[in-house]
């Protein structure tokens, strides 16, 4: 094991792009206050855009480097375009809804981009050329290093002195940091802050595809860039500080050099590296390098507006007895289909259990979690690992699974009480990354990406009995979060929720009480991560992707996070939309994108709210209509 020259240029030249990515994010939430999950489509654009300019429609521009560099602009004023177009139709709409419904929302919007994007450039990869005048190596020592990289290495400082000036020389730059010191008052001022948020957009979204059109000549243009990229900008966002520009940019050379030198001292545990080394100093600096500690408080108050109205808890038994008995008889009904709708009742009740599991911390205690993910793989490789080598039966297993979850909880615990907001998601989010880089990469124990398969926890005999099993617990887990809601408990969650100050003031424990409802929350994803393994026979690293997180994540705020039974229409809605739209339809998740959109900006709180607001608005039309004969 050597470090060299080469590897520390190598780790500076790929901060450049982690750097034009972050400064992006970073304008973009610092000005509308959106976390915009959909910033990686936009790098995927400028690099698709520019490679098939640049390849298929204009071969001869890859012939020389002004025209390759006009390409590259091309590309990321494409990407600014259509920054434009989504901060118009849907950002615009989602700047005063929590910070939750605005990620959900942008993640549709990466679905429908990603598909866009696969209809118009078509799913192959891309080569474009390597970039004329620079495609020879320097000598380093006994080593080569690319002139083309050495010009990246040149830019970040570049492009972060440029973002420098402009935002404190330019009079657009000093209304852009108005705006985010305070929007109203800047209103109030006679200033328009709409073309102020348009701008930033605009700006943050073409600097996203700038960064994918230079990546190029190192790399070809792919539609799986969009997601590789986006959680390490994540990471560097958070770890320089939210909303800080110089904060980016040094924690851009951090990740950037730690990646570097991680794939030479640790080739099989990269990823883990770099996700502790986030998680190193969100525990020593919980607001990030350069982070504002106000930042945190903002970001957890969008979590606490989404909480409050905690709805369902008061129905009467009769209500409650009549809502219960028409879930059993819809399970009945969804086994006696046949097959296919049995297996999608049995997705959409696992989805449902895990569901409610983020929905009891989120709801109550006001806890965000954008990797609760690894808790369901933990319970998944717990039952599996536990059946494969020890041959436990079902019961043992789940019961290994939840085990396994309430340990990794109970020490990663610590940091939910420090945590908040934004900074406390993608805390869970470094640890669902480190728990999906060592199932990929521990192939003796877990089998890598192949997984664990033919597990038989449940055989065809069983499965009725299985099933039975999926919709009682389901059922508990409402009824447990209801009780919880209800519960003296439950109150002082809420109350720490809502006023933490006020509340610790009042003797109460805020600090335990978080740590509590997390652990708990972590079981129950536990349990379904077990149920999982039992019902498909076999686990694979996915368990713990991004993807999964993003699951619970739409199923709590489909249905509405403060909805008692969010979780269990979230689950079915989601279920069922995706397995109807993807056998009749190509491209089924940018309808189910669009879909995610249309919800989040009609009824933010989601679709069990859209029949109250629908009633509200209804209601008030009357009163206004008869108001105006009223007057006649």
């Amino acid at each position: 094991m050597t470090f060299s020259v080469v590897q520390l240029l190598g780790g500076l030249s790929y901060a450049t792009t982690l750097f034009l990515m972050a400064a992006g994010l970073t304008l973009i939430f610092g000005v509308t206050r959106i976390v915009n999950f959909a910033h990686g489509s936009f790098f995927m654009l400028g690099a698709l855009f520019t490679a098939h300019w640049v390849t298929d429609w204009f071969p001869a521009w890859g012939e020389s480097a002004p025209l390759y560099l006009l390409a590259m602009l091309l590309g990321a004023a494409c990407a600014g375009l259509v920054g434009a177009i989504a901060e118009f139709f849907l950002l615009r709409r989602m700047a005063r809804a929590p910070e939750l419904y605005q990620l959900v929302a942008t993640f549709g919007l990466t679905l429908a981009l990603h598909d866009a994007m696969q209809w118009g450039f078509g799913p192959d990869e891309v080569f474009a050329p390597r970039f004329p005048g620079l495609r020879g190596s320097v000598q380093i020592g006994d080593e080569l290093f690319p002139e083309y990289q050495l010009v990246m290495i040149a830019l970040g400082p570049l492009v972060w002195l440029g973002l420098h000036l402009l935002l404190r020389r330019s009079l657009f730059g000093q209304r852009l940091r108005a705006a985010t010191q305070d929007r109203s008052m800047l209103a109030a001022l006679g200033i328009n802050p709409k073309p102020l948020m348009l701008g930033a957009v605009v700006l943050g979204c073409a600097l996203a595809g700038l960064g994918g059109a230079l990546v190029l000549p190192r790399e070809p243009a792919n539609l799986q860039m969009d997601m590789n990229v986006i959680v390490e900008t994540f990471v560097v966002v958070v770890t320089g500080g939210l909303g800080s520009i110089g904060g980016a940019f040094v924690a851009a050379l951090l990740i950037g050099l730690v990646h570097t030198f991680g794939i030479v001292a640790f080739p099989q545990a990269t990823l883990v590296i770099v996700f502790l080394t986030m998680a190193v100093v969100l525990v020593f600096r919980p607001q990030g390098i350069n982070g504002l500690p106000a930042a945190s408080h903002e970001a957890s108050a969008g979590a606490r507006e989404a909480a409050q109205k905690f709805r369902g808890l008061k129905l009467g038994r009769l209500w409650s007895s009549a809502i219960a008995a028409s879930f059993v008889l819809l399970a009945c009904l969804a086994w006696a289909g046949g097959p296919y709708w049995q297996t999608l009742a049995a997705d959409a009740l696992i989805l449902m259990i895990f569901g409610i599991s983020l929905q009891a911390m989120m709801a109550l205690g006001g806890l965000v979690s954008f990797g609760h993910a690894a808790f369901f793989a933990l319970g998944g490789y717990g039952a599996a690992l536990s059946h494969s080598l020890w041959g436990a039966s079902l019961p043992v297993a789940l019961a290994t699974g939840c085990a396994a979850a309430l340990g990794v909880a109970a020490v990663f615990g610590a940091a939910v009480v420090r945590s908040a907001g934004v900074y406390l998601a993608m805390l869970s989010l470094a640890l669902a990354q480190m728990i999906w880089a060592s199932a990929s990469q521990w192939v003796s124990l877990t089998g890598g990406d192949n997984g664990l398969i033919g597990l038989t926890l449940v055989n065809d005999e069983g499965r009725p009995l299985f099933y039975a099993l999926l919709v009682a617990l389901a059922l508990i887990a409402v009824l447990a979060l209801r009780h919880t809601g209800q519960s003296v408990f439950g109150a002082a969650l809420q109350a720490g929720r809502d006023a933490p100050l006020r509340a610790a003031a009042s003797g109460l424990s805020v600090g335990w009480l978080k740590y509590r409802i997390f652990v708990e929350s972590a079981v129950l994803a536990g349990l379904a991560g077990g149920l999982f393994a039992a019902n498909k026979g076999a686990v694979f690293p996915s368990l713990a992707g991004v993807a999964t997180s993003v699951d619970a994540l739409l199923v709590v705020l489909l249905g509405g996070v403060h909805q008692l039974w969010g979780a269990v229409v979230g689950s079915v809605v989601l279920s069922y939309a995706s397995a109807e739209l993807g056998r009749e339809v190509t491209y089924w998740r940018g309808l189910l994108g669009v879909f995610i959109m249309l919800i989040m900006v009609a009824s933010p709180s989601g679709l069990l709210s859209l029949g109250g607001l629908l009633s509200r608005r209804g209601r008030r039309r009357l009163r206004a209509d008869r108001a105006i004969q009223g007057t006649d």
